[in-house]
């Protein structure tokens, strides 16, 4: 009998990847010009900066929410609501002129943004089986990468021909169209929904609290190296423009470093997802991390332009080997029964995470020396690695699959 294929057009392209395409080109067209908006609307740099961070606040505000909501209503209801919300958030931004609707708008889409995250994962998880699962949330993380790298192309298209509010009426489009796929398309039910029911199917209510107790100790560890993994990739975003700023570089040409480090690393997703799932995660999470750790610790180094691109190259490389990572081990180790409200705890770990990098960057900035911000990011890193070698064969049974062979498993 021949193997079903490993993108399934109804479940997997139509059900995530094509609504979390659109999702993020409509974020990624919204993020260059928040704090352009919150000046023209009489807010001072410090403000606009604040604004900027409402999105990521959203999402690790409700982060924990957003579990309970898609546990109650099902993964497939959840992402229809969220979507809903960012429609009416973009929306809000795209009429309103004062501070007040830009920064709500903001917040709501972080938050709306959790929610959608957290049911597509948990929903892509229950219908693929466990040795297809890297390589479909390792696609799902490049397709995320890829909406982002095209929304500020698409927006600064959409300004171009009308104004900057052209960028959030973008947003609303895309994030309609999301929307109305997920409502026309309606998933086959899959043999592989497991206990918890049908895919999509609401589940039995369950709290936050008595999940985070009872895996307490899973979070104390594996949790840890999640945050420490997300923490490096949280400080890549920002400490390329950084140390560009530092040398005194152009915006363009710093812009053109920054891009070579998305090129590459939006072109290592599938490839790490395949390797994870023939070889293990460890074989993936591992060499991405040490990877990143050294890239870090040569950017200090660099004084050229050509330096910053290497460090730069070096960083989009590991990030990309470890493309959905987060997202499988989350996967790997998440109980059927309340899978919703444990991913919710893990993105948690994950969102924190990807605030606290660029926090140490500007603790060290703040000191006096960016430089031991950046190698205190490459401790980090490595000490991201030393846990994900130490917990993940013990949580995860797809951890070393290649170990596994050998002893007959």
């Amino acid at each position: 009998m021949p193997s079903p294929p490993l993108f399934p057009m109804r479940n997997v392209v139509l059900g995530a990847f094509l609504p979390t395409l659109l999702l993020e080109v409509g974020i990624g067209a919204m993020l260059p010009v928040v704090a352009v908006t919150a000046t023209g609307r009489g807010a001072t740099l410090t403000v606009a900066g604040l604004v900027t961070a409402l999105l990521p606040i959203g999402k690790i505000l409700f982060d924990l929410p957003a579990g309970a909501l898609a546990q109650r209503l099902g993964d497939r209801a959840a992402m229809l609501l969220a979507g809903g919300v960012a429609v009416l958030a973009f929306t809000a931004v795209a009429v309103t002129s004062g501070l007040w609707g830009l920064a709500a708008g903001v917040l709501a889409l972080g938050a709306a943004n959790a929610v959608f995250n957290l049911a597509r994962q948990a929903y892509l998880t229950e219908i693929t089986p466990p040795l297809r699962r890297a390589r479909v949330l390792s696609t799902l993380a490049g397709v995320h990468r890829i909406g982002i790298f095209l929304g500020p192309f698409a927006g600064a298209l959409v300004i171009a021909s009308s104004s900057v509010q052209g960028a959030y009426w973008l947003g609303a489009g895309c994030a309609l169209l999301a929307v109305l796929v997920l409502a026309v398309v309606r998933p086959e039910r899959e043999p592989q929904a497991g206990p918890a029911g049908p895919a999509g199917a609401a589940r039995p209510r369950v709290s936050i609290r008595a999940v985070a107790r009872e895996h307490r100790r899973l979070f104390a560890t594996l949790g840890v190296a999640i945050l420490l993994v997300s923490a490096v990739r949280g400080a890549r975003q920002t400490v390329i423009p950084l140390w560009g700023e530092h040398l005194g570089l152009d915006a363009e040409v710093t812009s053109l470093v920054f891009g070579v480090s998305g090129a590459l690393d939006m072109l290592l997703f599938y490839p790490a997802g395949k390797v994870m799932d023939r070889f293990g995660r460890l074989w993936i999470a591992v060499p991405s991390m040490v990877t990143m750790s050294a890239g870090l610790a040569f950017l200090p180094l660099s004084h050229t332009v050509a330096g910053l691109t290497v460090a730069a190259a070096v960083l989009g490389v590991g990030n990309g080997m470890g493309s959905g990572i987060v997202m499988t081990l989350g996967a790997d180790v998440a109980p059927a029964d309340v899978r919703p409200t444990f991913l919710s705890v893990w993105r948690l770990f994950q969102d924190t995470g990807d605030a606290l990098g660029p926090l140490v960057l500007s603790a060290g900035a703040a000191l006096g020396s960016l430089a031991a911000g950046v190698w205190a990011t490459a401790v980090l890193g490595a000490g991201s690695a030393a846990a994900l070698a130490r917990w993940v064969p013990r949580y995860s049974p797809h951890g070393n699959l290649v170990r596994g062979r050998r002893r007959g498993l």
